[in-house]
């Protein structure tokens, strides 16, 4: 069916703003998505029920099969199934006595709220190859201590989500980084750049990436000094007056900590290995020599995660079956257990999924890039690139998506209009992706960081807002100062001194 063309309308971002409007106000998650989808599904059919219902059926069916090629979507499918095999390795960590083995080993190790907080942040340093991967895994090891120094939720959820996706896109050898470098590469060839490799490029744009590094620094800024704004303040208070339920306290079997060790090692080292191993065979079907950083470039994702997953289960089995801490009537309802605890974030991932082919069917991208590109002076390009691109993400919920949209039309605008600001230009798209993602509600790394710390979804949207906000402030004025001045330098030290006045006036008020 030929669908409504809205490129050229501001009705375009209907779907996604109501989307996001509803799930603020109401603070359920499935409705809000539900009446985005919708709406948009009616708005592209032309208010058509029947047509409506041919597209949205098609739209759900594809998250599974790709109709158009006669495969199935193996990259959703391994994700949801990476979902899953968490859950297990979770529950299997429980039942095992091994989590509550950890916090009671990191409770004499860490001293007290400050230690549990930097080690949650601190793992991202371990597990950065996907934000997946970083926000579910680290969300497993950092839960039991952060539940026993009374860390809130809402503060962990924070650290997982805040850590994600920055650090993802500021490392070469990632998912992120693989993926970004790919683009940059065809960026580079179509505009005829010769001196810059799409590594030496991705690293220059990494050094430019001014919200994602601040946004580290503010997280182990936070953790360390207690720095909370907004509703995480009550978050924080409510988790010192009260008592987390303990998940390790539902079993008296006695734990050890390599037990959670071992698996966690295994996750990590079988995931690195397959996305190698399918790395490089997408070489060798290229006849392209092996390299490491060519095979993440070409890496497989989904199933490097599965791989990985399978992996630490297997040896979380095997541990549990040389010592014999559980029965299998007790396994077996554990891993039942598991997998019912991912259903809820996995809906919601679903949700999202749709809602992000809706809003691409709407061209809500076109709209907002050709409304920005009119007429812009060149000297404040990199600080609305950076805006425009956090709107996008945070419509879409997709930072991957602003990245094939915008980046290209970052290109495509510097090139001719301030080809010295090519590399800025493209830094501060990358900039504004993440920072758009992290304030949606939509996004797969806001769903499962909030899954990860086991905290309210919209609870997590709030509390991380603020924080996002203040950092996204002092981005844009470093943004504004790399347009006038044309360095990155400056621009670094003008966002650095934004971001220390503004966390001094949020001091000053809350003391």
């Amino acid at each position: 069916m030929e669908l409504i063309d809205y490129s050229t309308s501001l009705w375009s971002v209907v779907p996604a703003a109501l989307a996001l409007l509803l799930a603020i106000i109401t603070r359920r998650v499935i409705l809000s998505l539900s009446v985005g989808i919708i709406v948009g599904s009616l708005m592209l059919a032309d208010f058509s029920i029947i047509n409506a219902i041919k597209y949205l059926s098609s739209n759900v069916l594809s998250l599974a099969y790709n109709a158009e090629d006669s495969v199935l979507n193996y990259n959703n499918i391994n994700i949801i199934l990476f979902l899953f095999l968490l859950g297990i390795l979770t529950a299997l960590l429980t039942v095992s006595g091994s989590n509550r083995a950890f916090a009671e080993w990191a409770q004499k190790r860490i001293k007290g709220r400050r230690g549990a907080k930097i080690m949650a942040a601190s793992l991202v340093f371990i597990t950065f190859i996907d934000d997946y991967f970083h926000s579910l895994a680290v969300g497993a090891i950092a839960r039991p201590v952060t539940d026993k120094f009374k860390v809130s939720r809402a503060k962990l959820a924070y650290i997982l989500d805040s850590t994600a996706a920055p650090m993802c896109v500021l490392m070469p050898v990632s998912s992120w980084g693989a993926y970004i470098m790919t683009l940059i590469s065809g960026l580079l060839v179509t505009h005829g750049i010769t001196d810059k490799s799409p590594i030496g490029a991705f690293m220059a744009m990494s050094a430019m990436n001014f919200y994602a590094i601040f946004s580290i620094l503010m997280v182990f800024f936070v953790a360390y000094f207690s720095f909370d704004i907004g509703s995480m303040a009550k978050h924080e208070k409510w988790a010192l007056e009260s008592v987390h339920e303990d998940d390790s306290s539902q079993t008296r079997v006695q734990g050890h900590v390599r037990n959670l060790i071992l698996p966690i090692v295994a996750l990590i080292v079988a995931t690195v290995a397959m996305m190698l191993y399918t790395g490089n065979q997408a070489l060798a079907e290229n006849n392209q020599p092996f390299s490491v950083l060519g095979a993440f470039e070409n890496t497989t994702v989904g199933i490097s995660l599965v791989a990985g997953g399978l992996a630490s289960i297997i040896v979380v089995t095997v541990c549990i079956l040389l010592q014999r801490q559980i029965t299998m009537g007790e396994y077996s309802r554990a891993c039942l257990v598991g997998m019912k605890s991912m259903l809820g974030a996995i809906l919601i991932l679903c949700f999202a999924w749709v809602i992000n082919n809706v809003v691409g069917d709407m061209n809500a991208g076109k709209y907002l890039s050709g409304f920005v590109s009119e007429n812009l002076p060149v000297s404040v390009l990199p600080a609305l690139l950076f805006v425009l691109g956090a709107v996008m993400a945070f419509s879409t919920g997709t930072s991957w998506g602003t990245f094939g949209i915008m980046l290209p039309i970052a290109a495509a605008i510097a090139a001719h209009a301030a080809p010295e600001l090519l590399l800025p230009c493209l830094s501060a798209v990358m900039a504004g992706a993440v920072c758009g993602d992290h304030c949606s509600p939509v996004s797969d790394t806001t769903i499962l960081s909030s899954t990860g710390a086991k905290c309210n979804h919209m609870d997590h949207v709030k509390t991380q807002l603020p924080y996002a906000l203040v950092v996204a402030v002092a981005t844009i004025i470093g943004y504004l100062v790399v347009g006038l001045s044309h360095s990155g330098i400056l621009g670094f030290v003008a966002t650095a001194l934004s971001l220390f006045i503004l966390i001094f006036l949020f001091k000053k008020r809350i003391s």
